[in-house]
């Protein structure tokens, strides 16, 4: 009972903290790491333990599917190149100079475990950086490219973390026989992943009008594959974003809206929560290395998680802005040698909110949790992976809303208008679809569809006459309701039945707008 009470009360915790930071305008994984933090000086508190290999798939899975299923495969090859740069280059430079900073600081640490360590704190976690700059209202573009990374990154790291930890616990590494075995992984993965996602399109669908069974059928499905991935040894980071990604795609899935709205938000909440159980886990997992480490040694940590945690910051800055460097360089050859065929580029203000949003996150801390007993220095990696993580949210993430506005950056407005088209053309559909039918209800359809596509035109908000009725109307039938229910003329049953059914009624009415 103590352990489920205390993560009842972490839980709420967490709850409180986040609506704290939501309130002062802070992210909320940066609140999350203070709270990881000071559990680790918690004393007394239960200790959790999992399976290094359980952490991966618990936390990572639900997390990356999540991401991916909203991505754009259109955008990310608009950007492929920026995006590609920071995926493969920026890890992998990241990397080495992690692991050649530790072996200069801890000469004793195998390059095994160092190239381990650099692989754990490689991959930015974009959920802090997305949530500022979707305050401000950034060009489209930079929240691609940062959205875009955070899915691939951690393929790339991961495919690095598991080649290291295998070669410590195997005593060795050879070039020659993994550059073989890397690129089989790579078209395994892409290939499993398409297969599964159009394989369970059929069970998907024929649980549409059923939400709990498709629910959990969709966590099902998402474990399965991670899983399944992993005993196959391919990359399960590449399997489940491309299934997620065909998955969202696919013609023959098609989710109803009694289905998406609650599915939307169980998946909302359940990332929710991971982030919150990875940052509790990880200051859980802090505590007893502290305890055991003497005062000399916790202090020589110290100094190296310090000097990992600058290093995972310079890095990125001078990679991004080296990049800006060559691609303009680049794009000035590329100009004279073929008019019009210019490389990608990107402005010295997006390089630099770019490099500055290099915050880790989640596949940072279920990374580092993940490294097995005893290998080779775990709990310096442990605590480099942890000072990461939270230094680059509190240093970054808390300046990175003033950089935002001290450059000169604004939305560029394109989402807006390709759904401004979307809409458009959708409701010229819907009103072509009535056909010629001349009734009163078909008049009635006729004339709201027409009044929203006049307001898409003129820019106004997408809010007609009857949908303001509708609520005005449905808050009088909510109150009529409730009071039969409380004089006893209903039950529960025939109340939650109305209650239902005028719950899909308002999402009719709801007040839609172009922002």
């Amino acid at each position: 009972m103590i352990l489920f009470e205390s993560v009842l009360v972490l839980m709420l915790g967490a709850v409180l903290l986040s609506d704290g930071a939501r309130r002062a305008g802070i992210p909320y994984p940066v609140v999350l790491a203070i709270a990881g933090t000071a559990l680790a000086l918690v004393p007394d508190i239960p200790a959790i333990a999992l399976e290094p290999e359980l952490v991966l798939a618990l936390f990572v899975a639900p997390i990356l599917l999540d991401a991916a299923y909203d991505s754009s495969p259109r955008d990310l090859r608009s950007n492929w190149l920026s995006v590609g740069s920071l995926v493969v280059i920026a890890v992998g430079v990241t990397t080495l100079a992690v692991a050649a900073v530790a072996r200069w600081l801890v000469p004793d640490l195998p390059w095994g475990a160092a190239v381990a360590l650099g692989a754990i704190v490689a991959p930015p976690d974009a959920v802090a950086a997305t949530a500022i700059l979707r305050r401000v209202r950034p060009p489209h573009r930079l929240v691609v490219i940062l959205e875009g990374e955070s899915l691939l990154n951690d393929a790339s790291a991961l495919l690095i973390y598991r080649l290291a930890v295998a070669a410590v616990l195997a005593g060795g590494f050879s070039p020659a026989g993994a550059l073989p075995t890397f690129g089989l992984v790579i078209v395994g993965s892409l290939a499993l992943g398409v297969a599964l996602a159009r394989l369970i399109t059929r069970p998907l669908a024929y649980f549409n009008e059923d939400a709990p069974s498709s629910i959990i059928l969709q966590f099902i499905s998402t474990f399965g594959v991670w899983i399944l991935a992993e005993r196959l040894h391919l990359s399960a980071v590449i399997t489940i974003v491309v299934y997620a990604m065909v998955l969202a795609r696919t013609s023959g899935l098609r989710m109803s809206a009694r289905l998406r709205v609650p599915s939307y938000a169980v998946w909302e909440t359940t990332v929710f929560v991971l982030q919150t159980m990875a940052f509790v886990l990880i200051g859980l997992q802090l505590r007893p290395i502290l305890a055991q480490l003497g005062p000399w040694q916790s202090t020589t940590y110290a100094g190296v998680a310090l000097v990992v945690l600058l290093t995972v910051i310079l890095v990125r800055l001078v990679w991004v802005v080296s990049y800006q460097v060559i691609t303009r360089w680049a794009g000035r050859l590329a100009g004279r040698l073929r008019a019009g065929r210019t490389p990608d580029t990107l402005s010295g203000s997006d390089s630099l909110i770019i490099g500055w949003c290099g915050m880790r996150g989640i596949v940072t801390l279920a990374t580092a949790y993940a490294l097995p007993d005893g290998f080779p220095y775990r709990e310096l990696i442990v605590m480099c992976a942890f000072v990461v993580v939270v230094g680059t949210l509190l240093v970054q993430g808390l300046t990175l809303p003033l950089l935002l506005r001290r450059l000169p950056l604004g939305d560029d407005h394109s989402v807006e208008q390709e759904f401004r088209t979307a809409r458009k053309l959708a409701l010229k559909a819907a009103i072509s679809a009535i056909g010629d039918d001349t009734s009163d209800t078909a008049e009635a359809v006729r004339r709201e569809y027409g009044d929203m596509a006049r307001q898409t035109r003129d820019r106004q908000e997408f809010d007609t006459t009857e949908n303001r009725l509708r609520r005005q109307a449905l808050a009088a039938a909510r109150d009529t309701a409730l009071e039969l229910r409380r004089n006893g003329t209903i039950g529960d049953d025939a109340f939650h039945r109305i209650e239902e059914e005028l719950d899909w009624l308002e999402l009719g009415a709801a007040p839609r707008t172009l922002e």
